[in-house]
């Protein structure tokens, strides 16, 4: 158990939405729920975008959030040990050349499953009802009766079986669907009915009704899901992106849907973000686009971040090896 309390620095970024930022009265509140370990925490900090970053990392043990210079971090904070994403997503950061050898790195993975899953009980329903082209034709004032089969029984292929994909594959198991999960162990996941690795991804396309994909970006999965696997896919068959817009080749998206060679999709992440105005993916017909607000809780995401980091550092404190920790091989 270490004896000498801990420096903590926090580095906010404006650029990013206001539920990312970690401001002192959630520190506060999340020391009140976690008295005994906040009595660990020394010195803490907070910044905005490297304003006083340098001299707090001097003598900083623990970092929260991704400083946007993170060159020389070794020789600048000479007593880091744990730096905090606030994101679940690296792909940004990557590769993880920066990161100090003996510095633990680890993501917010685990604070976006409960409103994944909900976000992902909307999009199966969406989807299968083809409220896009409900909506389509109450904003062309048209009428037309547009008839759906029940969503009981219908299979989804999930690709990706981490926070994101477990909360998928749970929403669909809900609502009566089947359940395929894919990842790189055909381990047994109780939220799926049966899984398979990769390498059989192009075996169990065809019997999708939904795909998912839930997988991190890295370089292994972008463009997993080619133009030739949609076209593996039934022409009823939907897709729904929850990862990142790269995993997916958006124009052969759009092309498929425009081409009614698939039912529809919904995307919360596209290529770039923010989708430029003129892009032609707005009218894609069938498609459903929200703007990267799947899975985060927009009231408690800094407390539920903040819950994940001190269960954490009841592990650091203890010696032990963290959740949630950064393989700079795998990036992810």
């Amino acid at each position: 158990m270490a004896t000498r309390k801990l420096n903590l620095h926090i580095e906010n970024t404006r650029r990013k939405n206001s539920i990312f930022h970690t401001l002192p009265l959630h520190w506060d509140a999340a020391c009140r729920r976690h008295r005994a370990l906040a009595r660990h925490i020394g010195k803490i900090s907070f910044g905005w975008d490297g304003d006083i970053l340098e001299a707090a990392l001097a003598d900083a043990d623990l970092v929260i959030g991704l400083p946007a210079d993170r060159s020389r971090l070794a020789e600048r904070a000479p007593r880091l040990k744990w730096i905090h994403s606030t994101s679940a997503g690296i792909d940004g950061v990557l590769p993880l050349d920066w990161l100090p050898r003996g510095t633990v790195f680890t993501n917010n993975s685990g604070a976006h499953g409960h409103k994944a899953e909900q976000y992902m009980t909307m999009a199966y329903h969406l989807l299968n009802s083809r409220m896009a082209a409900i909506m389509a034709n109450q904003h062309a004032r048209r009428w037309e009766a547009l008839f759906s089969p029940s969503i009981s029984g219908k299979t989804v292929v999930v690709v990706g079986l981490g926070d994101l994909g477990e909360a998928a594959a749970r929403a669909a198991k809900k609502i009566g669907l089947k359940v395929i999960g894919v990842r790189r162990s055909a381990q047994n996941n109780r939220h799926a009915d049966r899984v398979v690795t990769y390498r059989q991804l192009d075996k169990v396309l065809p019997q999708a009704d939904f795909v998912v994909l839930a997988v991190p970006l890295t370089a292994e999965t972008r463009g997993l899901m080619s133009a030739a696997r949609m076209d593996l896919l039934k022409p009823s068959a939907s897709i729904i992106n929850i990862a990142r817009g790269p995993v997916i080749d958006q124009a052969a998206l759009e092309k498929r849907l425009r081409g009614g060679r698939l039912a529809g999709a919904m995307l919360d992440v596209v290529e770039p973000e923010p989708l430029p105005a003129d892009a032609t993916l707005w009218t894609a017909p069938n498609l459903i686009i929200t703007p990267h607000v799947s899975c985060d809780d927009g009231e408690h995401y800094i407390d539920i971040s903040l819950d994940l980091w001190f269960e954490n550092l009841a592990l650091f404190l203890a010696g032990k090896k963290l959740k949630r920790r950064i393989d700079p091989k795998l990036g992810y």
